[in-house]
């Protein structure tokens, strides 16, 4: 998957395939009690998580979650999402709202000075300082995602290696 020219943090893809749903889940789930030296899998209904074992992970690891939606009888509409681990992807969720919290109270603090005449110079420093750490929060996010792409791409072959099986 080429990931250098993607703007989005939390890379997606579509797959169809040939084969019942039930056969690829039950594909994963024989994948899943072999247990893996290097990956672990989850499921649950018609949904799959990969993830690097804890031994290896770090906290740029991504992991892979695939929805598996039946077409027809002998085909499959497969829908993945690679993502940072759920408790980074929530801190930087929670530090997105306080900036963007704190870029609002400031922009209407900003209007009520400019309204009333005061100085409204030190409003507009923090809003240009929140607006800075937007863009420094999504090149951490973009940093990340490139440490963790040698992991991806294992996250990938190895999803491509239970399919072919």
């Amino acid at each position: 998957m080429d990931t250098e020219n993607k703007i989005t943090l939390r890379l997606r893809f579509y797959m169809d395939i040939e084969e019942n749903s039930t056969a690829i889940l039950q594909k994963f789930k024989e994948h899943s009690v072999q247990k893996s030296e290097d990956f672990t899998i989850k499921n649950s209904e018609n949904h799959i998580w990969l993830d690097i074992i804890a031994s290896k992970r770090n906290y740029w690891s991504p992991h892979l979650h695939l929805e598996l939606e039946p077409r027809s009888e002998k085909s499959t509409h497969i829908r993945g999402l690679y993502g940072p681990d759920p408790t980074l992807w929530t801190f930087f969720m929670f530090l997105h709202f306080i900036i963007a919290g704190v870029f609002l109270i400031f922009c209407a603090i900003a209007y009520s000075d400019y309204i009333l005449k005061n100085s409204i110079i030190t409003d507009l420093v923090i809003m240009a300082l929140m607006t800075l750490f937007w863009f420094l929060l999504y090149y951490l996010a973009k940093s990340i995602r490139e440490k963790g792409h040698p992991q991806m791409n294992e996250l990938e072959k190895y999803f491509h290696s239970i399919l072919k099986s």
